[in-house]
């Protein structure tokens, strides 16, 4: 039997609140001093902090006594309609309309529109050992696209590794765009090392520079010896050359297998994992940035595209289109193994 608790913006105060007790888990409600409301998901190996209202980020992730969420400069998450606003959290919903870096010529915001979506409605469902927030967010334009989001984060007991997972559905009466990325911004974590079952040269360096990247001598350099295969980051040892930040591209993963698994294995023994379908995410890119402001590890970030604005995809045949009334279904696991 399934146990539903509605949740509502005013159960979210200065002061946190206990909504909802058992042996497996705990949920409190509390509301941070620049008015963003936090839920916070305990089991017995951590905790998830989601913010439910916006975007339904999940705002940290915490397990084994270990954060999993990138160094930030960010002490709590702010109002923001776009994610640079307010870039601290561990995981947010890149898209739906479109994803990724804007070239010059997109007209979208920095990683779409669902990032910092204003969510219409949030609710716990409890079942058996599994802990559920869903949500939902309707998105309407005149004249334009009309969508229903439907994001939902998954912990279960005594368990380190969570679900993070979305529905799509078009509402309009014609066909609308869809590109997606589950953007998970993992801690950096000093000599650990990557493993995934696809081929060595699955992962390839990406060669354009967005407009936020400001190549310096020593980052060319370095990129130049990657591509040349003088060097290698298949381990976080230098992190002197991850400034500005180092981009891999995973493209067409269903050539390799229906079940991409990367991991990212710390020298302390822990390893972190990432896995998905290809059916669901046929790309997936690896970023990993390293300076006193913002260290991160993002060693798989799930998608349907890679992450170069809406143009590029529709340009190289990526651009995933919805027909009227279909729903596309997207679920990651991760966490710790």
């Amino acid at each position: 039997m399934t146990t539903r608790l509605a949740l509502w913006r005013e159960l979210f105060t200065a002061q946190p609140r206990i909504l909802l007790e058992n042996r497996d888990f705990t949920v409190s409600a509390f509301r941070y001093p620049g008015g963003i409301e936090a839920l916070k998901m305990e089991n017995a190996r951590g905790h998830l902090l989601v913010l439910p209202w916006l975007g339904q980020m999940i705002w940290d992730a915490y397990f084994d006594d270990r954060s999993l969420t990138m160094r930030n400069m960010f002490s709590q998450p702010k109002p923001a309609q776009q994610i640079v606003e307010t870039y601290g959290c561990f995981a947010f919903h890149s898209g739906l309309l479109a994803n990724g870096c804007p070239s010059p010529e997109d007209t979208h915001a920095l990683h779409g529109e669902m990032a910092c979506a204003s969510m219409d409605e949030a609710w716990l469902e409890l079942e058996g050992d599994t802990l559920r927030l869903s949500g939902r967010y309707e998105y309407v334009m005149g004249f334009g696209n009309h969508y229903l989001a439907q994001p939902s984060v998954v912990l279960r007991s005594n368990s380190a590794l969570f679900a993070i997972e979305m529905a799509v559905t078009n509402l309009a009466s014609a066909p609308m765009p869809l590109q997606y990325m589950c953007h998970m911004n993992y801690a950096y974590v000093p000599q650990a090392t990557f493993s995934q079952n696809l081929p060595e040269d699955a992962l390839t360096l990406r060669e354009s520079v967005p407009a936020h990247v400001k190549p310096t001598e020593q980052w060319l350099a370095f990129n130049r010896r990657l591509q040349q295969g003088e060097a290698t980051l298949t381990a976080l040892t230098q992190p002197a050359f991850y400034d500005p930040e180092i981009v891999f591209f995973a493209d067409r993963l269903n050539r390799y297998t229906d079940v991409p698994t990367f991991r990212m294995h710390g020298p302390d023994g822990v390893t972190y994992l990432t896995r998905f379908s290809s059916r669901e995410f046929n790309y997936a890119t690896r970023w990993i940035l390293y300076n006193g402001d913002q260290q991160v590890a993002a060693f798989a970030l799930p998608a349907t595209c890679r992450p170069e604005g809406f143009l590029a995809a529709q340009r190289n045949g990526s651009l995933l289109t919805l027909a009227p009334g279909e729903t596309r279904q997207f679920h990651v696991t991760t966490g710790i193994e």
